[in-house]
């Protein structure tokens, strides 16, 4: 068993229950109050902002499935590859998020607050280290 794509593995599913879930529980509470006649536009910037928050959902959702894969079968192939793959793909998001929080407005303790950054670059060093193995 390789250890450091089980904690991979794991970590990934948290997140994806904690985003789709609780997640979609916050960003409700932003949701604009219905105004049909005159604010149809944040309604739908509003939905569109719910569609890719539940975008990245999937994306851990599917993360998460595909370390299953590799961590209990024998299906895939090239799983080295795949795990690299995974891991520059985190190793970006993380990037992605680093960048964002950067050109934001700053509010007290933004890097904490906002840490999913840790989070993704903690799979991203996970993933690649448990590539080794293969």
């Amino acid at each position: 068993m390789n250890i450091p794509l089980l904690i991979a593995n794991i970590l990934c599913l948290l997140a994806f229950f904690a985003h789709a879930f609780v997640g979609d529980k916050e960003i409700r509470l932003i949701e604009p109050a219905a105004d049909p006649e005159n604010d149809y536009i944040r309604q739908e910037k509003w939905t569109m902002a719910r569609c890719g928050w539940h975008w990245i959902s999937f994306d851990l959702l599917f993360a998460t499935i595909g370390l299953a894969l590799i961590n209990f079968t024998d299906i895939l192939n090239a799983e080295k590859t795949l795990l690299q793959v995974l891991a520059v793909y985190f190793l970006g998001y993380a990037i992605a998020w680093f960048i964002t929080i950067i050109v934001s407005k700053s509010f007290p303790k933004n890097y904490l607050k906002l840490g999913q950054w840790i989070l993704l670059l903690s799979l991203s060093g996970l993933v690649y280290w448990g590539s080794l193995a293969f």
